[in-house]
């Protein structure tokens, strides 16, 4: 028996016992939905609602925020806006932009992704409250670094409400579930998929590194050390290069596709909308697309969890609510512009109910796609993901990082303890199968939207208030 058998089979009660909690369903209308996916698109429902649909009224002032137009090099704060718009995007940029579109499409039908860009466009408005928040409440220490995010928004924010117990607890909470969750959605899965990527794109089976994984995972984890260790300002002048350059490749790949296919691009259209509100069909109908459309999205962009804001909060702004506005660009770009291209490329191509019933999905579905099209695009294609997967361990690095500090203290002992520690869940990631730990960190990781999204509620009335004194948004009305 293997080290992977091993740790599966003594991971696997606990994974399935936490995933089992988190993901709990409830039969509606013969389809299953997630509570948590419910929790999560309810925010954003909630808040573009309550913030007077700052998703789409706020649009432009975002694009106006993030040229830089309003900066001024001595505000406070550790990078510009424009690079913690790239830090964040580089975490929710990831495989699943690939591979997750594809198994909802497989799972739901063309018709999931509308409600995809929906939960999307939704989303946006969470992403604004949380990023708001993260400015607000972020604690700058005497050697000018930042450190923010729900751990710092739930303990004072909720202090301020007369409920610091509560807070701190909240916090507490929150800190360690995204410890342990970032090893596995922003670490070992990431380094895993990245690593069978290089492989495939070295031989494959004949690969000389096919069964010398580990040496990979040794790579990745040197690059990934390189940046994180310099801190917020390396990752962020790292990302603020490979997030356009990645993005723009993944972009141009599938607009070249969709030009090609451009005269089936009206009746993937009308399949999206029809499959959207079919009364019955594949994965339940109109329900089942809804249902897969949203969870694919909450899963994609990240909105609700807050991990977004710990990077936004090291922006230098002294107005807390321009950075919620640079924030809501996230799903966006995310979510509404990467995951319907990806979509509209899979349906203009390949999409058949019948592969999906082969168990033909994920980023097999998405290279196939480009490949009906391009016969040479699966290698760009697999350098776009392997760029996806690094940039998403960067940025998740320091997530991890300041939700350990909030727990253990700042010092260089913790900062270069977690950063070793997690470099050395990269090589783990790309060498072993460990399905049931990956598993269970993905879980913990969504955990967190629970007490994230309860403070956002509680303190919604601070978010609103900081729109209303916001003068530059206030003055282009």
């Amino acid at each position: 028996m293997g080290i992977d058998d091993v740790i599966n089979g003594a991971l696997q009660p606990l994974a399935e016992a936490v995933a089992g909690f988190i993901f709990f369903t409830v039969p509606v209308m013969g389809a299953d939905f997630p509570l948590i996916v419910g929790w999560l698109v309810g925010g954003g429902l909630f808040f573009t609602v309550y913030l007077g649909f700052i998703n789409v009224r706020g649009f432009r002032h975002a694009v106006r925020v993030i040229t830089g137009r309003l900066a001024d090099p001595d505000d406070p704060g550790e990078i510009s806006q424009f690079q913690a718009l790239t830090t964040a995007v580089s975490g929710t940029v990831g495989i699943g932009n690939i591979a997750g579109v594809a198994v909802a499409i497989s799972t739901g039908g063309p018709g999931a992704t509308f409600w995809l860009v929906a939960a999307g466009v939704l989303g946006m408005s969470t992403k604004f409250a949380e990023c708001t928040l993260g400015v607000l409440y972020r604690r700058t220490a005497a050697d000018g670094s930042v450190s923010g995010g729900p751990m710092h928004y739930l303990e004072r924010g909720l202090a301020e409400r007369g409920l610091p117990g509560l807070g701190r607890g909240l916090g507490i909470f929150y800190a360690c579930t995204m410890v342990v969750g970032c090893l596995g959605i922003g670490n070992m899965f990431q380094s895993n998929q990245a690593t069978a990527m290089f492989v495939d794109l070295t031989g494959g089976e004949a690969s000389p590194f096919a069964g010398a994984t580990w040496l990979v995972g040794l790579a990745l984890a040197g690059l990934v050390a390189v940046v994180i260790i310099g801190g917020i300002r390396s990752i962020a002048n790292t990302t603020v290069r490979l997030v356009p350059g990645m993005a723009l490749l993944y972009v141009a790949l599938a607009l070249l596709v969709l030009v090609l296919q451009a005269d089936r691009l009206p009746g993937a259209v009308a399949a999206i909308w029809q499959g959207a509100f079919a009364p019955e069909g594949i994965a339940g109908g109109m329900l089942g697309a809804l249902v897969i459309g949203f969870r694919r999205a909450a899963f994609s962009n990240e909105a609700g969890l807050g991990s977004a804001a710990i990077a936004h909060a090291t922006a230098r702004t002294p107005r807390p609510v321009s950075e919620g506005f640079v924030g809501l660009l996230e799903p966006f770009i995310d979510t509404v512009v990467i995951c319907t291209m990806t979509a509209l490329v899979i349906i203009t191509t390949v999409y058949d109910p019948a592969l999906a019933a082969a168990g033909v999905n994920g980023i097999e579905l998405t290279t196939r796609a480009f490949a009906s099209v391009l016969p040479w695009s699966p290698a760009p294609l697999a350098v776009a993901a392997m760029l996806f997967a690094y940039s998403t361990m960067i940025a998740w690095a320091y997530y991890g990082l300041k939700a350990f500090t909030y727990l253990a203290g700042d010092g260089r002992k913790q900062d270069i303890g977690f950063k070793t520690f997690f470099c050395l869940f990269v090589v783990v990631g790309a060498s072993l199968d460990l399905g049931a730990l990956v598993d269970l960190s993905d879980a913990l990781v969504f955990v967190v939207a629970l007490p994230n999204l309860l403070g956002l509620y509680v303190m919604a009335p601070v978010v609103k208030r900081e729109l209303a004194a916001y003068r530059p948004f206030q003055e282009e009305k």
